[in-house]
């Protein structure tokens, strides 16, 4: 459950006789999606940044024979953090082949920015770095997305703020969640505004 939407809740349960099933519902979600956080952190902690690199050149390599992006003319990409798949060398690699966009924070809502060479990244919210310049209006072809887990029905599990599920609620185009083998389990706990993705690509396994 996101910071604000649990913050409401919390309200709601002040003011609005809620179901007891539907409150421990919620409870027990919330409390299930800290604890695969947890969890799969734990397993990021055995590897080095070195191993991790090595990892998400195979992801890359499976993204960059996909259809979806072969396919794309604009993709909106991330730019990662140590414990996500890096994304740092592709993003330089892609500038002159496609336009490529990334996601800037303001008032935390996602805002989709065209960067044209890294030199325009300056650190914005969270300490990621970020492109500043006038929002993208147009058409995104695919949309690359980062991820805590991802289930074999392409159930994502973020960060827990909400910030990707708010952005793609009405997005009809393609998304691709990248993951580390490691991040894939059985089964994601899910809300009812988690935002499920099209297709998920790891190093070995990918779920078309």
């Amino acid at each position: 459950m996101n910071t604000k939407v649990r913050v409401l809740f919390d309200l709601c349960k002040k003011c609005i006789p809620l179901p007891y099933n539907f409150i421990n519902t919620m409870n027990d979600i919330y409390q299930q999606k800290k604890l695969l956080r947890e969890e799969i952190k734990s397993h990021k902690n055995h590897f080095s940044t070195e191993e991790l690199e090595k990892k998400s050149k195979r992801v890359i390599g499976n993204l960059r024979n996909n259809q979806y992006f072969r396919e794309a003319k604009t993709v909106m990409m991330y730019w990662s953090l140590p414990d996500e798949v890096y994304t740092h060398s592709f993003i330089e690699e892609i500038l002159t082949k496609k336009q490529v966009l990334l996601p800037t924070i303001v008032n935390d809502e996602i805002i989709p920015v065209e960067i044209k060479h890294i030199d325009q990244l300056h650190e914005g919210k969270f300490h990621i770095l970020e492109p500043k310049n006038e929002a993208f209006i147009g058409k995104i072809d695919l949309i690359i997305v980062p991820g805590i887990a991802f289930d074999k029905q392409k159930n994502r599990l973020g960060r827990g703020r909400g910030f990707y599920d708010r952005f793609l609620k009405n997005y009809k185009g393609e998304t691709v969640g990248l993951s580390f083998d490691f991040q894939l389990v059985n089964e994601v706990p899910i809300e009812l505004n988690d935002i499920r993705m099209k297709k998920i690509i790891s190093e070995k396994n990918y779920l078309p």
